[in-house]
């Protein structure tokens, strides 16, 4: 299966997917609250006043993250905006793009179809969509990527928790994006130092 590597500027981001244990727990937890905090806001009712995310689920959730992520295998990255935790989160996901993908795809919301070019030096040309100011109020400012390999579909979606500040942070997103890249493991044939590539 196809894994995940980025570039991502350490003095701009903390990565949620290796810190296990005490290590990063603050900025998981804080990720975490914050999308359990949108999450309420995003099914509570309209105009009223989200409650914030339950700050022993954000504990219990950051303590299991990393493990989930782990096991995931490269396939699943995140990182929090070091500066402020609470404001930004970001998680890039490659899946195997089965029939069904593809029909849940082509049956999103027709203001998913509002996407611009975006191009990625590894991955070729993909779609961006950015919703600064989504329509439902409830719903928190949002950015997402998306390359179609052809057999895989690799993701990126980030999630703000303020209007007015996604602006200044889409940027590091937009290069967090570019330096996602797709390594696979080949496997070594019968000779030592000579790799075989399956030309299927």
């Amino acid at each position: 299966m196809p894994r995940l590597q980025a570039d991502a500027a350490p003095d701009r981001w903390v990565p949620v997917t290796d810190s296990l244990g005490w290590r990063g727990r603050r900025h998981r937890k804080a990720a975490i609250r914050m999308l359990l905090t949108q999450a309420g806001r995003a099914v509570g009712p309209t105009g009223q006043t989200p409650r914030p995310g339950s700050g022993v689920a954000a504990w219990a959730m950051s303590q299991a993250a990393p493990l989930l992520m782990k096991r995931a295998a490269g396939r699943v990255l995140a990182w929090v905006w070091k500066a402020d935790p609470d404001l930004l989160v970001v998680m890039a996901q490659v899946q195997r793009a089965t029939n069904e993908l593809r029909a849940a795809r082509a049956m999103m919301p027709m203001e998913y179809d509002d996407t611009e070019s975006f191009r990625n030096p590894h991955l070729g040309e993909g779609e961006k969509l950015a919703m600064p100011l989504p329509r439902d109020e409830r719903t928190p400012p949002f950015a997402s990527y998306t390359w179609d390999t052809g057999t895989h579909f690799v993701t990126v979606t980030a999630v703000c928790s303020d209007r007015e500040r996604f602006g200044t942070v889409i940027g590091a997103v937009d290069d967090l994006a570019r330096s996602l890249r797709v390594v696979d493991d080949l496997p070594v044939g019968e000779t030592p130092g000579v790799l075989r590539i399956d030309p299927a």
